[in-house]
């Protein structure tokens, strides 16, 4: 072989390690990156069957009055401010009733004349009645004539009409104070019960009417007692039917995202809502287990429940968020590749699933489906979590 042949394959052998090279370092570029997903361990746990509200419930208090004067008035005093905490019998608002107390007033003074006549007029009665006694004995006797004890008896029964008369008029004045202390309790509002004052509906020289009959209208002062709050919510007429009073619950709030609350079935409705374009439901409350928890709770927060129906102890589980249609869920098994997996569940709830068969405790399960890319043979590891 000549010297220009040698040269030749050289070449060759060159350039064909140089394309092998390309070829590779082509195939790393291009290779497919795996993917990174957040998995979950199938462990063992509890696992709750829950009913939960269908629509937002509702913080509330165990007593609010939304209360207003019996009487239409003028608005005299108002001591009160929103947001004030009262104490029960403080005055909340009172209209202006002069013209009550003027009768209350003439009531007394009426009471105070007739109870002077009383005196009078039942010693005269008495001193009457003694001198109808003696003139009968004086005319048994002979000494008086039968028109004198006729005249002393007329005059003795008319002394006791008189006195009956004034004791009349006295209870008659006593009657009249009621009456007129009735009314001028009609223009006062009192606290029913300890509380915070929600809402004030009125100033002090606006005019205050009552509601009229089947028309609803703002409360002049809504009292709220929070020492006692309870959450009420509605929940579908088909689940309802699996609740009992004294169930074990959640209470999950938007205020307070990451807290749940302990709570206890206190009251199902003995009735069904069946409000126009929405489901038929059952309001249920749930109390506070431990009150002095929740004891900084606003009432009207929003809150939803959960009542724990069913309950199975130390069997496997899976968060429910990685479950697919079909109780599906993908495996990251030790090669890095996802692979998919038909299970039998059992129990299941928001937050976890029960795992009868299909998947053993310690394996992986992808939590992130929604991410791209997460499908059956991907290549795929296990997103670090951060940390601050």
């Amino acid at each position: 072989m000549n010297t220009a042949t040698n040269r030749l394959l050289k070449r060759l052998a060159i350039v064909a390690i140089l394309i092998a090279a390309a070829a590779a370092a082509f195939i790393y570029i291009t290779r497919a990156k795996p993917i990174a997903v957040l998995v979950a361990t199938a462990d063992s746990g509890r696992v709750d069957l829950t009913v939960a509200n269908t629509r937002a419930g509702s913080v509330a208090a165990c007593r609010r009055a939304k209360i207003a004067p019996a009487a239409a008035g003028r608005i005299e005093k108002l001591p009160v401010k929103k947001g004030q905490r009262v104490k029960a019998g403080d005055l909340l608002l009172e209209l202006w009733n002069d013209d009550f107390s003027a009768r209350e007033r003439v009531a007394r003074d009426q009471l105070a004349t007739a109870q002077a006549h009383i005196t009078e007029a039942c010693q005269l009665a008495e001193a009457a009645g003694s001198e109808a006694r003696q003139a009968r004995q004086l005319r048994e006797k002979g000494f008086v004539s039968e028109e004198r004890v006729v005249r002393a008896e007329a005059q003795a029964k008319s002394s006791a009409a008189t006195c009956n008369s004034s004791i009349a008029l006295v209870q008659e004045a006593r009657a009249r104070i009621v009456a007129a202390q009735a009314d001028t309790a009609r223009t006062v509002l009192r606290a029913p019960f300890a509380g915070i004052v929600a809402e004030i509906n009125g100033e002090v020289g606006e005019y205050l009417t009552p509601s009229p009959p089947g028309i609803p209208t703002l409360p002049a002062v809504d009292l709220i007692d929070d020492t006692c709050i309870y959450v009420t919510a509605p929940i579908d007429e088909v689940d309802a039917a699996q609740l009992k009073l004294g169930m074990k619950g959640r209470i999950t709030l938007d205020a307070y995202r990451n807290k749940h609350f302990t709570g206890t079935v206190r009251r199902i409705a003995p009735y069904v809502l069946a409000l126009e374009k929405q489901a038929r439901t059952v309001e249920v409350e749930v109390e506070f287990e431990k009150p002095a928890e929740a004891s900084h709770l606003l009432v009207g927060y929003s809150a939803d429940i959960e009542v724990v129906v069913q309950t199975r102890e130390q069997v496997v589980r899976i968060p429910t968020s990685a479950l697919m249609p079909g109780n599906r869920v993908l495996v990251l098994a030790d090669d890095g590749l996802l692979a998919e997996r038909k299970l039998e569940v059992g129990l299941s709830n928001w937050e976890f699933t029960e795992v009868k068969s299909g998947l053993k405790s310690g394996e992986k399960v992808v939590t992130s489906l929604d991410r791209e890319g997460v499908k059956t043979g991907a290549k795929a590891v296990v997103e670090e979590k951060k940390t601050l």
